[in-house]
């Protein structure tokens, strides 16, 4: 599966749809988008507008237009004649099984249908659908159209060759597209996120940190490696010459006994209180929007220098 010669379709206009429909117009496709909700379309096209100079920034693909963008509350029409389609609708799973329904009533035959599902398993997505050899996982990353980063997978009945011709499609597109061998739930990179999650939570609940201390802990610390090299490879630079077998056999033990101290993630919701207490504390002195504005920015500068260092994974 080749970029370009095809239309791709966007099926729910939300934060994650949004960002969807700006990397594909900033690769040069002709999109269609479709929403039943009210407003949805004014609302698409203002995120795109806003997200626009961003993708130019990261560069834009001949041909690329925010003119290729076309909306119709009409799921049929959207998906008529698109090569692939990206479901982003609604985290439910009756929504999903819904929309993959009317998806398939009208999509073409070759059409690959991915969900942008955060947690749900293609297995439970797919029950039930006509051709669900085609219906396969492709989880983006906030904010969808800066993070390379798509999960792809598939589920009980998706062929493997409509897994890799996903993952061969997202990658012609810029994406970073890794292969998720076996279904589980939240994915891959949710998982570890929600790891660390648990602990961050465990470090302010027993008094041991704030919520800023532990943001800072992340984003002046280990956070700085991680965007460049993932946890493995971290482990082999610490490790000096012996690398990662002589880290491992040296931090082992006492690795062991941290993790036995690590917290477990609250049963109920009485933490959440605490937390949004910390948060709140921690941007009184700043612009929210701003840091996003800023974040971002940033996200293409490390992009780009990224790009530009060829021995960087």
């Amino acid at each position: 599966m080749t970029a370009k010669p095809f239309k791709v379709a966007i099926v729910g206009t939300g934060v994650i749809g949004a960002g969807w429909a700006t990397h594909f117009l900033a690769k040069g496709f002709e999109v269609t988008a479709t929403d039943p909700g009210a407003g949805a379309e004014a609302r698409l096209r203002e995120w795109v507008d806003n997200n626009w100079p961003t993708v130019e920034a990261l560069g834009l693909a001949d041909g690329a237009s925010r003119e290729k963008l076309t909306f119709t509350t009409d799921l049929t029409a959207a998906v008529r004649h698109a090569g692939f389609i990206q479901e982003s609708g609604p985290e439910r799973l009756d929504v999903k099984r819904s929309l993959i329904a009317d998806i398939e009533a009208a999509a073409e035959a070759d059409a690959i249908i991915a969900s942008s599902s955060s947690g749900l398993s293609v297995s439970e997505i797919q029950a039930g659908a006509k051709r669900p050899e085609r219906i396969v996982l492709g989880h983006p990353f906030n904010p969808s159209h800066i993070i390379p980063l798509v999960e792809v997978g598939g589920g009980r009945l998706t062929s493997p060759e409509n897994v890799t011709r996903a993952i061969a499609f997202y990658a012609s597109t810029g994406k970073k597209a890794i292969r998720i061998s076996k279904e589980v739930k939240g994915h891959i990179a949710n998982r570890l996120q929600v790891a660390l999650w648990q602990e961050a939570i465990c470090l302010v609940q027993r008094g041991i940190a704030s919520v800023e201390d532990v943001d800072a802990a992340i984003s002046h610390g280990p956070g700085l490696r991680w965007a460049l090299f993932g946890p493995f490879l971290n482990l082999h630079a610490s490790g000096g010459p012996g690398g990662i077998t002589h880290l491992l056999q040296h931090l082992g033990p006492a690795q062991r006994d941290w993790a036995r101290d690590l917290g477990t993630y609250p049963e109920t919701d009485d933490y959440i209180e605490l937390i949004a207490k910390g948060v709140d504390a921690e941007l009184q002195a700043h612009d929210f929007p701003e840091m996003l504005r800023q974040r971002d920015q940033l996200l293409v500068e490390l992009l780009a220098a990224k790009r530009d260092l060829s021995q960087i994974p």
